[in-house]
């Protein structure tokens, strides 16, 4: 976990030098710094696809993140009710990204976004610190969650990809980046630098203390989502679960915005479709109700994570930037950046590869005893 901090550390270090490389022109777009290192065409096909799965994906866990969070609280709160299925409560949570968004832009949801960061930091605290108030339980286990050989390969390469998942903010940093205006006395990379430093000592606090206090808490009995498996002080716990549906509310509307702008784009320059506010919301109507039926099919955390974060999450975040600064930047053979680069190339390769695998396979065992719409 510490090392996959470093690197996407660095990485997103280099994507933020990169945005003004060439002077007078900014990238504002992943793909339009993919295209400046591989081609035209090749940067898009490279790039685009990637960048989509990752989007895309996160959207769809974000969708089962915020049914199951908003059925933790019902479940919570009444006690004698009747059961709802989780169908339904992912449903009431895509029904508020049916309004958010057909928001115009990122600036547009900036409050939005806010508070997601505020939730975040919350909701985190409040998961290992009620765990630690709970205590290291009587029936511990620290041992591998499988039995057989086989089942702690997998898991392990599941578990890869979940800690690749974590490490998200690459794939809109450069679009972030384009709405912070920029001066050759004060470029753009200077203000955005001081936000990714915040938002990375942010991510620490949330990730780290979450991870190492609740598994030494509850062991390999840890529940994917820390909260589920969290009751009591009930209050508290209510409380947390409302924080994460507000973020996962803020941080979806982040990752769609860039895929709302790449579908209409796609639709005006290359499909010849006039710009409208019917063309608009036809298009963001249609991918939320994607992401929600997508969700609704497959609502496992645990592989949702580990899959994406290794087909996905590792080009984007560990080695395409790397890539990128090799052939632009051109540094010294076998020199410290060099090595460096090359460095994170391999890792992310070997996720990309391995961690995938592992996410499937949680994903088939996860739906062999699972009703599917239940």
């Amino acid at each position: 976990m510490i090392m996959s901090w470093l690197i996407t550390f660095y990485t997103i270090w280099q994507m933020v030098e990169m945005h003004e490389m060439v002077p007078g022109k900014r990238f504002d777009r992943y793909h339009e710094l993919g295209q400046h290192a591989f081609g035209e065409k090749l940067g898009l096909w490279i790039v685009v696809p990637q960048q989509l799965i990752v989007e895309v994906g996160v959207n769809i866990v974000y969708m089962v993140t915020g049914g199951k969070s908003l059925k933790k609280i019902h479940d919570l709160l009444c006690t004698d009710c009747k059961e709802i299925r989780t169908s339904f409560w992912i449903m009431i949570f895509a029904s508020v990204h049916f309004v958010l968004s057909h928001l115009p832009n990122f600036n547009s949801i900036s409050g939005v976004s806010l508070a997601a960061a505020v939730m975040s930091l919350s909701y985190s605290t409040i998961a290992w610190g009620a765990s630690v108030k709970k205590g290291v339980q009587p029936d511990v286990d620290y041992t591998f969650r499988a039995t057989t050989s086989s089942g702690k390969v997998f898991n392990f390469m599941n578990a890869l990809g979940d800690v690749a998942f974590a490490y998200a903010g690459h794939n809109v940093v450069l679009e972030i980046q384009a709405t912070i205006p920029s001066t050759p006395e004060k470029p753009s990379k200077i203000p955005m630098w001081r936000g990714v430093v915040v938002a990375y000592i942010v991510v620490a606090i949330c990730y780290f203390p979450v991870a190492f206090v609740c598994y030494y808490i509850f062991g390999n009995n840890v529940d994917d989502n820390i909260l589920m498996s969290l009751e009591k002080p009930t209050w508290l716990i209510v409380m947390a679960n409302s924080f994460v549906v507000i973020h996962v509310i803020g941080s979806y509307q982040i990752f769609a915005m860039p895929v709302f702008d790449m579908l209409e784009t796609f639709l005006v320059k290359q499909m010849m479709f006039d710009p409208s506010f019917k063309l608009r919301f036809i298009t963001r109507t249609s991918y939320v109700a994607l992401t929600m039926f997508v969700g609704i099919c497959i609502p496992f955390f645990g592989g949702l994570l580990g899959f994406f974060g290794g087909f996905a999450f590792a080009p984007t975040t560990y080695y395409l930037p790397c890539i990128m600064w090799l052939i632009l930047k051109k540094p010294k053979k076998y020199g410290l950046s060099w090595s460096l680069n090359w460095f994170c190339i391999v890792v992310g390769v070997i996720l990309t590869i391995v961690a995938p695998i592992g996410g499937f396979r949680t994903i088939i065992m996860s739906a062999s005893d699972y009703k599917f719409f239940s």
